[in-house]
């Protein structure tokens, strides 16, 4: 049951043929690929990971940091993602957490981050840079060995993803082999994916919408990923015509129909354009089908689940929709206190299915509270209409997603109360055009305030640059209810066309 030896197995008999290939880089075929994750595999062995070691990694997008990730699936250990904008104060709470036996980081953070690990007891700290470069591919290039594919059961942890909350800290959602290829297997069949796609691949790789979704279904397959480092307009644009699927957020789509190069000749070849990781506006679907004849096929997921509705790749994709229930996924829909919704009503979207997560790393009672009865609850507000379409019409908890990744206020709150002369704080995410939401601070301050430049700047020194607000509102008091609780929807509702255009 490891994933990686599904990996494995779907490229028997296409040793030759390309898997990925990437701007500057060449072409990687599977034979050399799957060499490569073996001797990255003996590697990690020699630095002393075994089956259950936590690795954490830390690095830009490259193809080493793919044969990476499925090197940590081939030795049995446990592979946790990080964002690259992540902090020394950030990882030094993750770290603590996960308690890893291996970091993996950039070249550049080296020394920081090796003193970081000491302080905090870390075995080894690896690099890796994107260029291919550091400590790790360095062991690669002296090494023959072949590490073999350790047995797993489905059970058995494959990563550690850790995803925001609106209360307390990051935790740790534990997803296993079984979890990873149920989820990968499905979407396979219903996006009908074939040997002869070729995935354009712009999305970050710390984040499960990239690392797994995108990923696994083109090594199931397998068929070829061209690994852009990131989302640029015109690289996409060049890299279309010999494309066939994009998987994106709503960010890329905007940024493309604002261009007017794109259009329908440069979509001829492509048969399917994903969107998930944050809401996509109506708008924005019709724009797309206007340029270029096609529609944009939209789902629904989450870190601690994978993907679990989506549009259909044959039939009626409805703007505004994330679509059906996957084949092997449960849902229903229950009010604040566990009750059933009546069709056509709206209630909290609960779930269960193999795709689910078996709860939060080390955190057996918050785990126990996001499940009811053997459902997991989601905290999202949907509505089911009476074909089954699903549609998610807001959040119960107050998570903001901004360019598709998941950001949590109290966090960024208790930064801004720490600062001289912020007396509180509310912090809220707004409609924006480009990233979905926006982060956006009121904060209730005296005279002595430092001021908006000078309360951004000193976030920045502390939080990853996707957290940082774009404004940051002095008001006299933050709106309150009877009980004394902050009403951010108040907020939420003043200060929604702040970044209108």
């Amino acid at each position: 049951m490891n994933l990686y030896q599904r990996f494995l197995d779907a490229a028997a008999g296409h040793e030759s043929g390309v898997a990925v290939r990437a701007p500057g880089r060449g072409a990687w075929t599977h034979a050399e690929l799957h060499g490569a994750v073996g001797r990255c595999a003996a590697v990690l062995q020699a630095a002393g990971v075994e089956p259950g070691d936590r690795v954490t990694v830390q690095v830009e997008k490259s193809i080493e940091n793919l044969l990476l990730y499925l090197a940590v699936l081939r030795v049995g250990a446990v592979y946790m993602p990080l964002n690259t904008a992540y902090t020394e104060a950030e990882l030094e709470y993750f770290i603590g957490d996960a308690e890893p036996r291996l970091l993996v980081c950039d070249p550049r953070r080296q020394g920081e981050l090796t003193a970081l690990g000491e302080r905090m007891g870390l075995a080894t700290v690896l690099t890796l840079g994107a260029d291919g470069t550091g400590t790790l591919a360095d062991g690669m290039a002296q090494t023959d060995a072949q590490a073999g594919v350790c047995p797993r059961e489905a059970d058995d942890l494959a990563a550690i993803v850790y995803t925001s909350g609106t209360t307390g800290r990051s935790k740790g959602a534990m997803l296993s082999h079984g979890n990873l290829f149920a989820n990968a297997a499905t979407l396979r069949d219903i996006w009908g994916w074939r040997a002869d796609d070729v995935l354009l691949h712009a999305l970050p790789i710390y984040h499960v919408h990239g690392l797994f979704v995108a990923l696994h279904c083109a090594l199931l397959e397998p068929s070829p990923i061209l690994l852009l480092p990131r989302f640029e307009v015109d690289t996409v644009l060049d890299a279309l015509p010999g494309s066939t699927v994009l998987m994106g957020v709503p960010t890329f789509y905007v940024r493309l129909l604002a261009d007017s190069r794109f259009d329908r000749a440069r979509c001829a070849g492509m048969r399917l354009f994903i969107s998930g990781s944050a809401p996509l506006l109506p708008e924005t679907f019709d724009a797309f089908e206007t340029r270029t004849g096609m529609r944009i096929l939209e789902r629904y997921g989450m870190t601690e689940a994978g993907m679990i509705t989506s549009n259909p790749l044959v039939g009626e994709r409805v703007a505004g929709t994330v679509g059906f229930p996957l084949p092997d996924v449960e849902v229903r829909l229950r009010g604040t206190e566990g009750e059933p919704v009546s069709a056509g009503g709206v209630g909290v979207l609960e779930i269960r299915g193999p795709n689910v997560f078996s709860g939060y790393w080390r955190q057996p009672e918050r785990t126990a509270g996001e499940f009811r009865d053997g459902w997991f609850v989601t905290g999202d507000l949907a509505e089911q209409d009476a074909e089954g379409r699903i549609s998610i019409v807001g959040r119960h908890k107050d998570l903001i997603i901004s360019g598709g990744l998941n950001i949590y206020p109290r966090e960024i709150e208790a930064e801004l109360n720490a600062l001289p002369g912020i007396d509180e704080s509310a912090v809220i995410g707004v409609p924006h055009a480009d990233f979905g939401e926006a982060v956006m601070a009121m904060v209730v301050a005296g005279e002595d305030w430092p001021g908006e430049t000078a309360v951004i700047a000193a976030l920045k020194q502390r939080l990853a640059g996707f957290k940082v607000p774009r404004k940051v509102v002095k008001v006299a008091a933050l709106p309150r209810n009877a009980m004394g609780k902050v009403q951010k929807n108040l907020l939420r509702d003043e200060h929604l066309h702040t970044f209108a255009r």
